[in-house]
């Protein structure tokens, strides 16, 4: 049974709320602030509603009966729902402000609401900028990997879907290498123009071309000692995969209307949300710099593929906004988190970092509700779907989530034998066996 703290106005035009106890509330009046406190001594309530009609009952005792735990969730009335006394029940948390006389259905179904949030699950402590978060089977593979390689000097191949945190992993590899005292240098090959581009990795001397006024070091240098992240390198034109295979094999670089090679002291990481390998047979990437960047080929996995990662990200995510932002937040609802697990999440962990972001500005109270996410309907994951069900999947599945289910189906089907299952998919076992490693599905396959 729900259980009501009612401090109502004393006006007739905003009587005592009554409420059916068939409906399963319970709803205590009581006369002046003095009796609220007393009550809240004695008891928990589940809401307390307070009119800021009431006499006596103004912003300092609003935020006291905001700081007692006991009152549960805090509901205010007001004769008339100005902007101030809006933004007084932001201040202190108040689950919403409704206007007087209290309408009681409206009343209840807030109430309703409230309880099948379910319980509050507190926030985890917050991990520092940068830091690798996730338990799920796949990415304790991404972690071991990433320790394996980051002592080395061995080049790396980040590979994954736009969002999945390629540069997070990049700058993860940086600073656990003897090189984390040096620059971490990242550019975005996607983001400049093909004929700047040259110029901003490997530098230009004065003159080298109209608007070149002054001498500049590319990226190449300014990385000397440290680490260079070429992030969207699927996106480089030939002309340029070239030089940069040259400047891999030999480290030196050389800038734009030089004469002369610069020896440079770098560690290459690269990333890309492109098949390079359908690139290389289309004939848009070299399989020679492919080779010479994928020393070590880290493969992140979406999120829809890391079981309870997205709880362990909100919870994480929820924290930092609430210190960046400085809002009392302490807890997601059971209900909340189930929706956020619930989604696809087609941005992987940058759209749920997003969404976190605006849910602790948008939530009401120390508790980040279902109702704060504004997240659109949930569609059920593609691996998830079981195979007795209607066939065919959501419209809006991505095709790698499709391509993943049906490699899994089809590797049952074969009793995890792959060179059958390639027979049946149409496809080379060594691609099936990339793409095995790929979906992170390697235990089922033999």
């Amino acid at each position: 049974m729900a259980s009501i703290l009612h401090l109502p106005a004393e006006s007739a035009t905003a009587p005592p709320i009554h409420l059916d106890t068939a409906n399963g509330v319970r709803v205590r009046h009581v006369a002046s602030a003095a009796e609220l406190f007393s009550a809240l001594s004695t008891a928990s309530w589940d809401v307390t509603v307070v009119s800021l009609g009431a006499t006596a009952v103004d912003e300092a005792v609003v935020e006291r009966i905001a700081e007692t735990s006991a009152a549960g969730a805090l509901l205010l009335t007001s004769p008339s729902t100005t902007f101030d006394a809006v933004l007084l029940g932001e201040r202190v948390g108040a689950i919403g402000v409704l206007g007087e006389p209290v309408d009681p259905d409206l009343l209840l179904r807030r109430v309703r609401e409230l309880l099948e949030e379910g319980p509050d699950v507190p926030l985890t402590t917050e991990e520092p900028e940068g830091t690798l978060v996730g338990e799920s089977p796949r990415m304790l593979e991404v972690f071991r990997t990433v320790a394996r390689v980051a002592p080395s000097t061995a080049t790396v191949l980040i590979t994954g879907e736009s969002g999945t945190g390629k540069e997070v992993v990049a700058r993860a590899i940086h600073e656990r290498s003897r090189r984390s005292d040096g620059p971490f240098v990242a550019v975005n090959c996607a983001a400049i123009p093909e004929t700047l581009l040259e110029s901003e990795l490997f530098g230009h001397e004065r003159g080298a071309f109209t608007g070149a006024v002054a001498q500049r070091r590319g990226r190449f240098e300014r990385a000397d000692g440290g680490t260079l992240f070429l992030d969207e390198i699927g996106d480089m034109s030939l002309v340029l995969q070239a030089k940069l295979l040259r400047a891999l094999e030999e480290r030196t670089v050389e800038r734009v209307g030089g004469e002369s090679a610069r020896r440079v002291d770098v560690r290459v990481v690269a990333a890309t949300n492109q098949d390079l390998h359908g690139a290389i047979d289309a004939g848009r990437f070299r399989e020679d710099l492919y080779y010479r960047l994928a020393v070590v080929d880290v493969v992140l996995p979406p999120l829809r593929m890391r079981g309870g990662d997205v709880r362990r990200l909100a919870l994480n995510f929820a924290a930092r906004f609430a210190r960046l932002h400085r809002r009392d937040v302490r807890a997601l609802s059971a209900r909340a988190l189930e929706r956020l697990e619930a989604q696809l999440w087609r941005g992987n962990v940058r759209e749920l970092r997003n969404a976190m972001d605006r849910a602790v500005l948008m939530a009401n109270g120390p508790v980040i509700r279902s109702g704060a996410l504004r997240l659109g309907a949930a569609a059920p994951r593609a691996s998830a779907r079981p195979d007795d069900r209607e066939p065919g999947y959501p419209p809006d599945t991505s095709l790698e989530a499709v391509e993943a289910d049906h490699i899994r189906r089809v590797l049952a089907h074969a009793n995890g034998h792959m060179g059958d299952a390639a027979e049946v998919l149409g496809i080379h076992r060594n691609t099936l066996t990339r793409k095995v490693r790929q979906y992170g599905i390697e235990g089922e396959a033999r």
